[in-house]
C-alpha cells in the first residue's frame, strides 16, 4: 500500500478527513468520517521521492465519487473544445480571408465567439467548479452525498445543455445577448441542473453531523440560488421566443445578468473552494471565519447591480450608473476580506503550497483575482472608460477573470481532489507542471498584448482617428495573440491527457517522470 503522511488533525487545523477546521486555531472533530473519505484519510499527503508500484493504491468503490469524476472529466474535454475555439477566433483575426473561414457558416466569427465564451464559463469553469463542490461539501458536513444518482443525473443534464447550446449556436440559433446566447430549451437545462445540485446538497447539508457550517458551504449555496435567479431573469425565460424584454431595460437586465454570472456564479464557487484548499495546502487555521462571512455578505450586497457599468455610455438612468460606478468601488471590501483572510492563512507558508500542485494553481488563481479586482473598479470609472470601453482592454479584462482567476482556481480544485477520489497520485505530476507554466505564461501574455491593443484602440479613437486607420496597427498584437493562444490551447490539451489518465489509467512511474 501507499505509505502516507496523515494530517494531524490535533495540532492544525485539519480534521481527519483533511478538511479545513471550521473554527481557527482549533481541530477538527473527532468523529469517524463517512466510507467515501478512505481515499481522503489514506492518501492525504504522499511523502516526496518515495517509491511505488504502478498497481499499488487505495482501492475505492467507483460509484462513489462518480458525480465527482464526471465532472472533473467533463470540464477537462470543455476546457480543450474552448481553447480550439478561441485559437480559431484569434487566427480569423490574424487571417480573416483564409479559405477555412470561407463559406463555412458555422466557422464565422459571430457564431464561434459565443460558443467559446458559453463553453468556458458553463463547460470548463462551471463543471469544474460544481464538480468540486459535490466533493467538499459532503465532506464538511460529516455526511456521504444525498444521491449519487441526483448527482449524476445532474451532470448529464449540464452537459447535455452545453453540448446542445454548442450545436444550436454553430447552426445560427441565439438570443444574441451576451453570455445569454442559449436558446430557451438550453435555458432550462441549465435551471433544472441548477435546481437537481441544490436539492441534493441541500439534503446532504440537513443530514449534517458538523453543526457549524464553513465558509465554502455558505458561498455554494449563495451561488447556487442567487445563480439559479439571475439566469431565469438575466435570460428572460418567461420569454421563450426571444429570450428578452425591450428597449433599454432589457440593455440593463442583459448586464445584470452577464456581469452576474461571473460574480455571482463563478466567483463564490471559486472562493469557496480557495477557502477549502488553502488551509489544507498550507497546514494553518483560516485566519478568520468572521472575515470570511464579511466577504460573504458584501460580495452580495454589492455585486448584484454594478453590471449598468458596462453601460455609462447609453441613455440608462443616471441614478443606476452612479449605483453601479459605486458598487463596483465597493467591491474592494468583500475582494480584499478573502485576499487578506487567506494571505494571512497562508502567510510563511507559500514552500508548502506550491509543493502542491492543486495549491499551486489555487494561488495564482487567487493573484488574478487580485489583478482583476483592482483593474474591475478601475476600468468603471467614466474618465477611465472614455478610452477603454469597447477595445481590447475590456477583452483581456474578461480573459483573467473568467479564465485567470475562475478558471486556474477550478484547475487546482481539480488537481487537489483527484488523489483524494482515486487513492493514490495523479498520472503524472510534471505533466501537471508543464500544464500550469503553458497556461500561466500563455494568459500572461495573452492579457498583456490586448491591454496594450486596448490603450492603442482607445487613444487613437479618442484622438479623432478612424477605425480603419488603428486596424494595421493591431496586426501584431493579434499574431501575438496567436502565438500565446497555441500556449493555452496545448495546455488544456496536456491537463485533459492527465486528469483522463489520472481517472481511467495507472500513474506514470517515477522513472519515467
Amino acid at each position: 500500500m501507499i505509505q502516507t503522511e496523515r494530517d494531524d488533525a490535533h495540532n492544525t487545523n485539519l480534521d481527519s478527513c483533511g478538511r479545513p477546521s471550521l473554527r481557527p486555531g482549533t481541530p477538527g472533530g473527532s468523529e469517524e468520517p463517512h466510507p467515501q473519505a478512505a481515499g481522503t484519510r489514506a492518501y492525504l499527503r504522499v511523502r516526496r521521492g518515495e517509491r511505488r508500484s504502478d498497481n499499488e493504491g487505495i482501492h475505492l468503490n467507483a460509484n462513489w465519487y462518480a458525480t465527482v469524476k464526471g465532472f472533473f472529466i467533463s470540464s477537462a474535454c470543455w476546457f480543450f473544445l474552448a481553447t480550439l475555439g478561441g485559437l480559431l477566433l484569434a487566427s480569423s483575426m490574424v487571417a480573416p480571408d483564409i479559405a477555412l473561414y470561407k463559406n463555412v457558416s458555422w466557422l464565422v466569427f459571430g457564431r464561434i465567439r459565443p460558443i467559446h465564451t458559453n463553453m468556458m464559463i458553463f463547460g470548463f469553469v462551471g463543471s469544474g467548479l460544481i464538480g468540486c463542490m459535490y466533493y467538499y461539501v459532503p465532506h464538511l458536513v460529516r455526511r456521504p452525498l444525498y444521491s449519487e444518482g441526483l448527482g449524476r443525473l445532474a451532470l448529464w443534464i449540464w452537459n447535455i445543455a452545453v453540448a446542445s447550446g454548442t450545436v444550436t449556436l454553430a447552426l445560427g440559433y441565439t438570443q444574441s445577448r451576451e453570455y445569454a446566447e442559449y436558446i430557451w430549451p438550453v435555458d432550462i437545462l441549465v435551471l433544472v441542473a441548477f435546481v437537481l445540485t441544490f436539492y441534493n446538497l441541500l439534503r446532504t447539508v440537513g443530514a449534517r453531523e458538523e453543526k457549524l457550517l464553513y465558509v465554502s458551504i455558505w458561498y455554494a449555496f449563495g451561488a447556487l440560488v442567487f445563480t439559479f435567479f439571475i439566469y431565469f431573469f438575466g435570460n428572460a425565460v418567461w420569454n421563450p421566443r426571444t429570450g428578452a424584454i425591450t428597449g433599454m431595460p432589457d440593455g440593463i437586465l442583459a448586464w445584470f445578468y452577464g456581469h452576474g454570472v461571473v460574480g455571482l456564479f463563478l466567483t463564490p464557487l471559486a472562493v469557496a473552494l480557495s477557502y477549502y484548499v488553502i488551509p489544507v495546502v498550507s497546514r494553518s487555521p483560516l485566519f478568520s471565519h468572521a472575515l470570511s462571512l464579511v466577504g460573504f455578505w458584501t460580495i452580495l450586497m454589492f455585486y448584484p447591480h454594478i453590471g449598468t457599468h458596462h453601460l455609462l455610455q447609453t441613455p440608462a438612468p443616471t441614478w443606476l450608473k452612479i449605483v453601479a460606478i459605486t458598487g463596483s468601488i465597493g467591491m474592494l471590501i468583500p475582494v480584499f476580506t478573502v485576499l487578506v483572510n487567506l494571505w494571512l492563512t497562508m502567510k510563511g507558508k507559500l514552500a508548502a503550497i506550491h509543493e502542491e500542485i492543486g495549491g499551486k494553481f489555487v494561488f495564482a488563481g487567487l493573484v488574478w483575482y487580485l489583478l482583476v479586482c483592482l483593474q474591475g473598479p478601475f476600468q468603471a470609472l467614466p474618465v477611465v472608460q472614455r478610452v477603454t470601453h469597447l477595445t481590447n482592454w475590456v477583452v483581456a479584462h474578461s480573459h483573467i477573470a473568467v479564465f485567470g482567476f475562475s478558471g486556474f482556481i477550478a484547475l487546482g480544485g481539480i488537481y487537489f481532489i483527484l488523489p483524494r477520489i482515486i487513492g493514490r497520485e495523479i498520472y503524472s505530476r510534471k505533466l501537471a507542471d508543464i500544464q500550469y507554466w503553458l497556461l500561466l505564461v500563455g494568459l500572461t501574455g495573452f492579457f498583456a498584448v490586448l491591454t496594450m491593443a486596448g490603450l492603442i484602440q482607445g487613444s487613437g479613437w479618442l484622438s479623432g482617428e478612424v477605425v480603419y486607420k488603428i486596424l494595421p496597427e493591431l496586426h501584431v498584437y493579434w499574431l501575438w495573440r496567436a502565438g500565446f493562444g497555441v500556449l493555452i490551447s496545448t495546455g488544456a490539451a496536456v491537463g485533459l491527457y492527465n486528469i483522463a489518465r489520472s481517472l481511467y489509467g495507472s500513474r506514470v512511474s517515477e522513472e519515467d517522470q
